[in-house]
């Protein structure tokens, strides 16, 4: 069995520390833990957890309790979190905290409007349309809410009423007798399902559903510029709200297909352009690709293999600027040649043999000798 959590710890306070200390420690906990706010998979656990401790250390009774016996029912052992629900009203501090006043039970927590849970999607487009910007358009089956009941689900307000059964806790208590005596457990109401509400007379628009069920067509605009992984959200898209909450939203996440020729860096494009050793040496003024059409660029004469040349401005937008393209030189020799070919390059290299002292090979060759 697991060693139990120390309720000090678990509000970051001393074993002697004042109930004030103990109050503003709890407070600031909860305010980061709490469900509405913290959308963390654990938040929940964790905010139970804060006020199970706060239900005991804030209590000077269940204090000295619970520092006697390292419990609250006199007995040794440790202090199980899921029965502080059990214990009337944990939520009020909490609720006196955000609202500044008025009694916030479970019920209340469950039956205050709840905003949707947000929804995510993929969507895969070209790489030029992520350069220049493009509109899509996609089918979405959304729960819109009721515009007669505003996502209520009843007729009208008065048609809202505290859930008699449970008396708006949203949970019933049952009791039943085992070997160790009587055993209390906590259930949700059959008759509200929890909300601690009950209604009347259903709306007549969405017969008390809070929802309309629609297929829209949406038209989604991709800004010029946007790279894979970045988001494009729609507001009130995603999940219905619950209790006449708002619809969370929708993410549309982007993934840019690779182009087989330019490639991407941020807001800078890399592109490899093929050019003859003859125009390598000699130079020449080539029309370049870029995402933008085609741009002049000057190849100097000598230009040697895997040089890199830059087209200022040339790269993708961003706002009123963009980035730039670099050109890296491949230059290609032929595996072939033809005779008339052949006869020249012989003459290229007598030429430069009788002009030159020593070639690159015999300068290379003269490192190794010492010479």
């Amino acid at each position: 069995m697991s060693q139990p959590k120390d309720l000090y710890e678990i509000l970051g306070v001393s074993r002697d520390a004042s109930q004030e200390e103990i109050k503003k420690a709890y407070r600031k906990l909860a305010r980061k833990y709490h469900p509405d706010v913290n959308k963390e998979p654990d938040a929940e656990e964790k905010f139970k957890e804060i006020n199970g401790a706060y239900e005991v250390l804030g209590n000077e009774e269940k204090r000295r309790q619970y520092d006697r016996f390292g419990t609250t029912d006199g007995q040794a052992g440790g202090f199980d979190f899921s029965s502080f629900f059990d214990q009337g009203d944990p939520f009020g501090d909490l609720f006196n905290m955000f609202t500044g006043g008025s009694t916030y039970s479970q019920a209340n927590y469950r039956t205050a409007p709840r905003r949707g849970e947000d929804q995510y999607q993929r969507m895969t487009i070209e790489f030029m349309e992520a350069i220049e910007g493009t509109t899509r358009t996609i089918r979405l089956d959304i729960d819109e809410p009721c515009d007669h009941c505003h996502g209520s689900g009843a007729e009208s307000k008065d048609d809202v009423q505290t859930c008699s059964r449970c008396n708006g806790r949203g949970y019933v208590v049952e009791v039943t007798n085992s070997l160790f005596g009587q055993v209390q457990r906590q259930t949700t109401c059959p008759e509200c399902h929890g909300t601690g509400q009950t209604i009347k007379n259903k709306c007549h628009a969405c017969n008390g559903s809070g929802f309309h069920h629609v297929r829209k067509e949406l038209e989604i605009k991709i800004p010029q510029g946007i790279m894979s992984g970045q988001r494009i959200r729609l507001a009130g898209k995603g999940g219905s709200g619950m209790n006449g909450g708002p619809n969370g939203d929708l993410y549309i996440e982007i993934f840019v297909k690779e182009h087989p020729v330019f490639k991407r860096d941020g807001q800078d494009i890399y592109i490899e352009v093929p050019i003859s050793a003859i125009d390598a040496t000699l130079g020449k003024s080539l029309k370049v690709p870029t995402v933008h059409g085609d741009v002049d660029l000057n190849i100097p004469g000598g230009t040697q293999p895997g040089q890199r040349f830059r087209l200022k401005g040339q790269g993708v937008p961003y706002g009123k600027a963009s980035g730039d393209q670099y050109v890296d030189v491949k230059v290609e020799i032929p595996k072939k040649v033809t005779d008339a070919e052949r006869e020249l390059y012989e003459q290229i290299r007598d030429h430069r043999a009788k002009t030159e002292e020593d070639g690159p090979f015999e300068k290379f060759k003269k490192f190794f000798s010492g010479k």
